[in-house]
């Protein structure tokens, strides 16, 4: 890591480099803030706020992305409150040990690593899962809750987005997996659990699930609209066009079903009765029995 040392008392600034430079790190010091705004860029700042007549804050904007360290002699709003409130990350009160110090660099560089991949992951997820939300979980919804939806992807996007809206993290269970069971009994009453692939399960697995969650703040998600849970809460989504992508199964109908939905509004009839291998009059026909209009 590379730390640049802001501070005007020399031996400690030299002693504070020389231990972290033992241990690996790369560490430039600097006695002024003038000095120090002359450097280049740096993962880490120590920081004292100890700079008679000096004004630190000007460094603490420069390096805001980056990790700040107040090293201060006692605390107080100028030397802590502010600057934490002006963007610092910590402070560490001297005299110190340089085991403690390395512990808070190696903490705050594992958030910010861990920030931003979250944030990534996030970002991701939300533009795979986007789409318009007809059906919504809210603070009224009560838990357990049975999702039924077409496809597993809307379950997804209900479940994150309804995280989203509350500021609420969730753990995710596939109930495929073989110690699932173990892992849900594990979980406490007051988080969120979201579990999926309950379709996929025998009915004696089903029952030992629902006995699990009872009790739970449990969101159960399935893709079988004929499931019947007793006593539970359920939302069921019937999405017509669906999510079609691949790995998706569908029946011939369905599939027929999807495309005249997704389509009839780019294609004219010829054209798409042609593209799934029927006449018109049968186009006309599926639509009736489907229940599909077209928009003119």
């Amino acid at each position: 890591m590379k730390i640049l040392i802001v501070e005007n008392e020399i031996y400690l600034s030299q002693s504070i480099s020389n231990k972290l430079s033992e241990m690996g790190h790369n560490c430039e010091s600097a006695a002024t803030v003038k000095d120090a705004l002359k450097l280049g860029d740096f993962d880490a700042v120590l920081l004292s706020t100890n700079l008679s007549g000096q004004d630190f804050y000007p460094l603490i904007k420069k390096y805001s992305n980056n990790i700040i360290i107040l090293m201060v002699s006692y605390i107080s709003n100028d030397t802590v409150t502010k600057p934490l409130q002006a963007g610092a990350d910590d402070y560490i009160l001297k005299p110190f040990m340089i085991e403690e110090l390395t512990r808070k660099l190696n903490h705050l560089q594992d958030y910010i690593v861990y920030k931003k991949e979250n944030q990534t992951y996030k970002s991701y997820i939300e533009h795979l899962l986007k789409q318009d939300m007809a059906h919504t979980i809210t603070s009224k919804t009560k838990f357990p809750l049975l999702l039924k939806v077409n496809y597993q992807k809307v379950a997804d996007a209900i479940v994150f987005e309804y995280a989203k809206n509350f500021n609420e993290s969730f753990v995710f269970v596939s109930l495929e997996d073989s110690d699932a069971l173990e892992q849900i009994q594990k979980i406490s009453d007051k988080e969120l659990i979201y579990l999926i692939d309950f379709q996929n399960l025998k009915k004696s697995q089903k029952s030992k699930v629902l006995s699990t969650i009872q009790n739970k703040r449990a969101i159960l998600s399935t893709t079988d609209h004929s499931e019947s849970v007793e006593g539970m809460e359920v939302m069921e989504v019937k999405n017509e066009e669906g999510v079609f992508e691949k790995g998706d199964i569908l029946s011939i109908e369905n599939y027929v079903k999807y495309i005249i939905t997704k389509y009839q509004s780019k294609f004219p009839d010829t054209e798409l009765s042609k593209k799934l291998g029927i006449s018109r009059k049968s186009l006309w026909e599926k639509r009736k029995r489907y229940g599909i209009t077209k928009k003119k």
